[in-house]
Parts: C-alpha cells; structure tokens; sequence
C-alpha cells in the first residue's frame, strides 16, 4: 500500500471518529482540522457515505422532534439536535443575509431570541407553556453567515413554573444568554 493510499485511510477514519463526536462540523471546518482542502473532505465524505452536514442536522432533528410536548415541529426556530425533556437541550441556527440588516449584515434580534425561546419552551415537560418573564443579554453582535449553537437547561421547577437559561454560541464564544421563567398551562387553550 502506498504512503498517500495509507494516509488517506488514516484520515478518513479519523474523520468518521470526528464526525461521530461532533456530527456538526462543516466541511470547512474538517479541512482545516486534517490541513488538507474542502473538496479533499467531501471526496472522502462520499466514499465513506457521510451526508453534508444539512442531511446530518435534518437526520437528528427529525428524531427529535417528535419528543416536544409543547410545541410542533414547525414552530422551533432552527434545528432541534438533541433534547431530553424537563433537563436540557440543543439547537442550531445558520443565519443568513434574509435575517440581518442590510448596511451592518448584524443579525436582527428577534431571531436570536425567537431560536432561545422556541427552545427553552420546547424543552420543559409540559403540554402547554408561555414565557412568563425573560431576562436576557445580547452579549456579541452576530453576523449573517454564521452558526448558533443554542443549550437550554431546565434549572428548576416549582409548580407550574419551570426556570430555563438559553444560551447561545458561535464557535464556543457565548453570543447571548436568557433566563426564561416559563408557566405551564394545566389544560390546552380553547380554540
């Protein structure tokens, strides 16, 4: 076996243990990790059977949406990767130029705290529930192009009332943050 074919195996098995740690990375990402180019990582992709990272995030975000309780699957701002109800959960967000104002390419406010609240509401164990009050930091400006990583963790629970912090990232740099104290309704509302 040559020194290149040996290399390549060698790769390619270190990006499929990689990738199974981290199913999120983008091809670029990947590049940079092993020093080699982005049609190098998608070539080996393909050999290997690996989606782009849209199918990967698709695949694991239809597993988890039929857990939520109190939202449907639609109404999750971005894609819900991982969830256990009344404990935590993840979600991400690619933002793009549609989401940001057009002269600073500044992702507008609402997205971010529509991705925070739609996952602090889909994570507590409850049929139905509303944001009762919401503090909340925009710490960093985002731009369009990037990825949000949104954590929701249920940090307490008293009665009715479920005390959830969202936080958001990009690229492990915290972007925003929230405490939402969210009511859970006893019976659905009327319609």
């Amino acid at each position: 076996m040559s020194r290149s074919s040996l290399l390549k195996k060698e790769r390619q098995q270190e990006l499929a243990e990689k990738l199974k740690e981290d199913p999120f990375l983008t091809d670029e990402e990947l590049a940079e990790l092993f020093s080699v180019s982005v049609p190098t990582i998608r070539l080996d992709r393909l050999e290997m059977g690996i989606p782009e990272l849209r199918e990967r995030i698709k695949d694991v975000a239809e597993k988890n949406y039929s857990k939520v309780k109190s939202l449907q699957g639609g109404e999750i701002i971005g894609e819900l990767i991982d969830i256990t109800l009344g404990k935590y959960g993840v979600s991400i967000l690619e933002t793009d130029d549609s989401m940001a104002f057009e002269r600073t390419r500044i992702i507008r406010g609402h997205y971010i705290y529509s991705l925070a609240e739609s996952l602090a509401i889909a994570v507590i164990d409850a049929d139905v529930a509303l944001v009762g009050v919401a503090n909340i930091k925009y710490k960093n400006p985002v731009y369009s192009g990037t990825r949000l990583v949104a954590k929701a963790e249920v940090r307490q629970i008293r009665g009715s009332k479920y005390i959830v912090w969202v936080k958001i990232y990009e690229k492990q740099v915290e972007m925003f943050r929230g405490k939402f104290i969210l009511v859970s309704l006893e019976k659905p509302l009327e319609k």
